[in-house]
């Protein structure tokens, strides 16, 4: 009776165990910059909570670098969940490659502006303080993302600086504009807050005035090749929930909290 009672009671541990790790999955997740240092802190409390297991790779939301977003799915690289920029996003679900129905905004990602450590800091809180330091710069640094492409198209040309820009601006791929301005090799830098904040020696200067200032929504989406439906929810929902918001807020980002679409 005893080695029945041994014989059923391993056979039930040996059932869970199993169960568990067939319910353990593996999500493979690409995000941009501006989520990405938030992303790297929450995946372990996420995962702590979860059988999950997270695997993040990173890229720009637009742009044709070879790490970007677009470009690694243009070349066949396969993902669960996309987290960026959601003009981005948005062109995704229209071409079929993010399921329609999953979109969930998870942030809203304001711009500044970094110099290098120990550098006197222009005062950018006003357009004419911003327009100033833009000009007197000997090189402007900036993103070749969402944040850049605004600023390129549609700021400067506003600000009547468009021609003196394309002399002294430059567009940064596949690295932060904040490790730039570090390295000495430009005076100024803009970017999402997020993105210069965690990157050492710079000096935040501040965001972008109100007039100048865009707000940038960026969001999570599940593909059309996901393999796991389930877990890719599961860890969307962390990352939309308030129990993620604190640490998002520290990342420099405003939680979003949305009601989520399934």
């Amino acid at each position: 009776m005893m080695n029945a009672f041994k014989n059923t009671a391993f056979s039930f541990l040996l059932s869970t165990l199993l169960l568990g790790s067939a319910l353990a999955a593996d999500i493979q997740v690409i995000t941009s910059g501006a989520f990405a240092e938030a992303l790297k802190t929450l995946v372990p409390e996420y995962e702590k909570q979860s059988p999950n297991k997270v695997i993040i790779s990173y890229g720009s939301s637009m742009g044709a670098a070879t790490d970007s977003i677009p470009t690694r799915l243009g070349r066949g690289e396969k993902f669960d969940v996309l987290i960026l920029a959601s003009p981005a996003l948005e062109g995704f679900i229209k071409s079929g490659a993010v399921q329609s129905g999953t979109r969930v905004d998870l942030v809203a990602s304001v711009m500044g502006a970094v110099v290098k450590s120990g550098a006197p800091k222009p005062d950018i809180s006003t357009m004419a303080g911003l327009r100033q330091a833009l000009l007197k710069a000997k090189l402007v640094a900036y993103s070749a993302s969402a944040s850049g492409v605004y600023l390129s198209t549609e700021l400067f040309p506003k600000m009547g600086i468009a021609e003196q820009m394309d002399k002294t601006a430059r567009k940064i791929y596949s690295e932060r504009v904040a490790s730039v301005v570090a390295r000495g090799e430009a005076e100024l830098g803009f970017q999402q807050v997020s993105e210069l904040l965690p990157i050492p020696g710079v000096d935040f200067i501040g965001e972008l005035p109100p007039e100048a200032q865009k707000t940038v929504l960026f969001s999570a989406g599940i593909t059309n090749g996901a393999v796991n439906l389930a877990a890719s929810r599961d860890l969307i929902a962390f990352l939309a929930s308030p129990k993620a918001a604190p640490t998002i807020q520290k990342a420099g980002l405003k939680p979003v909290l949305p009601a989520l679409p399934w």
